[in-house]
């Protein structure tokens, strides 16, 4: 794989993070999730760092 094939993957894998993120900010309730800030801090930059925040959204069942 080419850095540029690469590249491609990285930068569609965000997109995809990201409608994932827009999709449990619009169903969940607020502070479910970390805001992507958070992420950087608590996780670390790198897709899977946003992929591990999001599967550990959960909204509170109370």
């Amino acid at each position: 794989m080419s850095d540029q094939d690469g590249n491609e993957v990285i930068r569609s894998a965000w997109a995809a993070l990201k409608l994932v993120r827009m999709a449990i900010e619009q169903t969940c309730p607020a502070g479910v999730l970390p805001s992507e800030e958070a992420v950087l801090l608590l996780y670390g930059p790198e897709p899977v760092h946003e992929g591990e925040a999001l599967a550990k959204a959960k909204p509170s069942s109370g």
